[in-house]
């Protein structure tokens, strides 16, 4: 049977005995779960039972491309990485962007499914229907860009896509990541499940077709996309901060106006505001270290977005980087851009997440100043701020002394350390660093977004609506008039009766289950995304965005052939969604996980707080404790996850709790 938009086949390597198979799929799976994230926790339910740990040889480490990656759909290229992560010990799903997705469909797959370890060191090296297994002994400890053009001259390969990891994935610090010439998947330690299971590099080289069903039917689609974008481009959103104004994952390299994020993120270990910090000199000085670092803007596969950039520091290899990491280690060392970039590059060819890192750093010097470690923790670390945080990337990635217990994220090293630790550690959700953001009054939707995402990274589950009421209700007039994204219109009255003051202004308006449908909607969009391998720059994270729950099913229907309406896509996402929660579940996540940073916002409210999580878990079909109901398991379909709860003891047997439906 043709398979059209996906390719129909997996490719499934043991890296313990060296076995490579090509596997059909089946295409009921992608009518049921899409693709990308959706099948992938297929697989991770099906294939990884909770007794397996993240480094065990049983854990599996997969790349998947989108469902419509390679498609000429704009900014479709990204790359879901799962597998079970060595921090938070739950389903971990990082997204890249880049060139490598598409590229893995013309190769002939539409995931690359890795099991087993390999004895020693390897690369595996993908060219159409020839796939080796190679030895990287050569390439240890190496740093991930490096290796990449290392590799494409050892190949004679210009034109190959490389996802490597550096030092810290080889010593399986645990927030590695894995590097991809102008992206990275970075949440969740996926590199040290990498570095585990002995890979170096996954590199890929496609020169095949790939099919769509109703070609001139999509790119009449992928047509109006393009239109709306350059319209977008021309109507910036007034009233909002520049990032969000605009179009494209944030727009940061784009962006030189770094009040808002200086002014109200926090510096150092999440602790210090620093509310008059961006003076005139400041930009100018900052504006200058940006222009004179950065090469030019760049852009990922298909995409005319330019969200990222090519920064060169003197004296280091050129790099990309986009979005917030151009701040975090300034911001965490109270230092300067120049500092920043600087340390990032680094930090990139090391393969590291750039949100926890440098928290990990500002903690550990935390931990310092207040003696619950001591100057003997660090032997000749130097005096100066921008000293010691390249002398802990170096202790880190290399896992010596203290680096050894730091690079288990600040989490596990406050456990480990212990005395008192575990008070600054205090910027984690479910053992894993967020944003250091520290704000002042409880806002129900990042609530229940911060307490009950499971991608466990805020700028991947907020999106389509504002992030905060505009003053005038004039203004909210004009922003509801061509909101056409929203999926039902009651989302306008929302949004227009939403006040900055009085009694329909935050925290009890948006009501509680206005807030329950608001943030369902706005997970429902990254999730789609995230199976068919759209950028959220251009779907889930942008208000006003040109892919939207009214023409997905379009895009899926004439690039597929699968009939979709918005109903059934809805279903698959819910369904997809709730298999990614029964993972976790399984693996023991329950309520009491399920909650931001104590100190994230200065005014809380306990009993809203409670009624925001009862019913938005009803909302979902969840039980009090956050567990899918066998009524709402059965209703997806997913009645095996029931049975396999049952018989584990994780919901009764004659659980017929009937949640309500959303």
């Amino acid at each position: 049977m043709m398979r059209y938009a996906e390719t129909g086949f997996n490719l499934e390597i043991d890296l313990s005995s060296g076995n490579i198979e090509r596997v059909a799929t089946d295409p009921k799976d992608t009518e049921l779960y899409l693709g990308g994230l959706g099948t992938n926790a297929k697989i991770l339910w099906d294939r990884v039972p909770p007794e397996v740990e993240p480094f065990s040889p049983d854990n599996l480490l997969i790349f998947s491309a989108g469902l419509l990656c390679g498609t000429p759909a704009t900014g479709c290229n990204r790359t879901i990485v799962s597998t079970i992560s060595p921090q938070t010990q739950l389903m971990a799903f990082s997204m890249m962007g880049g060139f490598f997705a598409p590229e893995l469909k013309f190769a002939g797959y539409d995931k690359v499914v890795l099991r087993g370890k390999s004895p020693g060191l390897v690369y595996i090296w993908i060219n159409n229907d020839t796939v080796e297994i190679r030895d990287a002994a050569h390439l240890h400890g190496k740093g991930a860009i490096e290796t990449a053009e290392l590799i494409k001259k050892e190949l004679d390969e210009p034109k190959a896509q490389v996802a490597a990891i550096g030092l810290a994935g080889e010593n399986r610090v645990y927030f590695a990541s894995i590097e991809q010439g102008r992206s990275s998947a970075s949440r969740g330690g996926i590199g040290a499940v990498m570095g585990d299971k002995g890979v170096k590099a996954v590199v890929v080289r496609g020169t095949k077709d790939l099919n769509l069903a109703r070609p001139a039917e999509f790119m009449g689609l992928c047509n109006e996309v393009l239109e709306y974008i350059k319209f977008r481009e021309e109507n910036p959103i007034p009233g909002v901060m520049p990032i969000l104004a605009g179009l494209g994952s944030p727009q940061e390299m784009k962006v030189h106006d770094e009040k808002w994020h200086t002014e109200n993120f926090m510096w150092g270990n999440s602790r210090t505001r620093r509310k008059d910090f961006w003076t005139d000199e400041v930009a100018e000085k900052w504006t200058d270290t940006m222009e004179t670092a950065r090469t030019r803007l760049i852009s990922c596969f298909n995409c005319s977005m330019k969200c990222g950039a090519t920064i060169d520091m003197p004296g280091q290899p050129t790099f990309m980087m986009k979005c917030f990491t151009k701040l975090t280690y300034t911001m965490g060392a109270h230092a300067d851009l120049e500092f920043g970039l600087r340390i990032a590059q680094k930090a990139t060819e090391y393969g590291l997440d750039g949100f926890s890192a440098p928290q990990v750093m500002a903690f550990a010097l935390e931990l310092l100043e207040h003696d619950i470690l001591s100057a003997d923790d660090f032997p000749d670390m130097p005096e100066d701020s921008q000293g010691r945080f390249f002398y802990l990337l170096e202790k880190i990635v290399r896992r010596e002394g203290i680096g050894d217990i730091l690079a288990n994220g600040t989490y596990w090293a406050a456990q480990a350390i212990g005395n008192g630790a575990d008070a600054f550690a205090h910027n984690t959700i479910k053992k894993h660093e967020q944003l250091p953001l520290k704000l002042s009054m409880l806002n129900p939707i990042y609530f229940l977004m911060y307490s009950t995402g499971e991608k466990i990274n805020i700028t991947q589950i907020e999106g389509q609506f504002p992030q905060a009421p505009f003053p005038k209700r004039e203004q909210r007039e004009e922003f509801v008039k061509d909101w056409i994204q929203v999926p039902d219109e009651k989302f306008k009255q929302y949004f227009l009766d939403w006040e900055p003051r009085g009694e329909n202004s935050i925290p009890y308006y948006p009501t509680v289950q206005m807030t329950c449908e608001i943030v369902d909607w706005q997970e429902r969009m990254h999730y789609i995304d995230d199976a068919l391998g759209q950028c959220a720059g251009l779907s889930s994270f942008p208000l006003k965005p040109p892919y939207h729950i009214h023409n997905y099913p379009k895009f899926i229907s004439a690039g597929t052939g699968i009939e979709m309406d918005e109903e059934k896509l809805t279903m698959a996402a819910k369904r997809y969604r709730t298999l990614v929660r029964a993972i976790n579940i399984r693996r023991g996540m329950r309520r009491k996980d399920e909650a931001p940073p104590a100190n994230h916002w200065k005014k809380r409210f306990p009993e809203l707080e409670k009624e925001l999580l009862d019913t938005y878990y009803k909302f979902k079909g969840w039980n009090n404790d956050g567990i899918p109901t066998k009524a709402s398991l059965q209703e997806l379909g997913l009645d095996h996850v029931a049975e396999d709860f049952i018989r584990r003891g994780i919901l009764p047997e004659n659980d017929d709790t009937s949640a309500e439906a959303a």
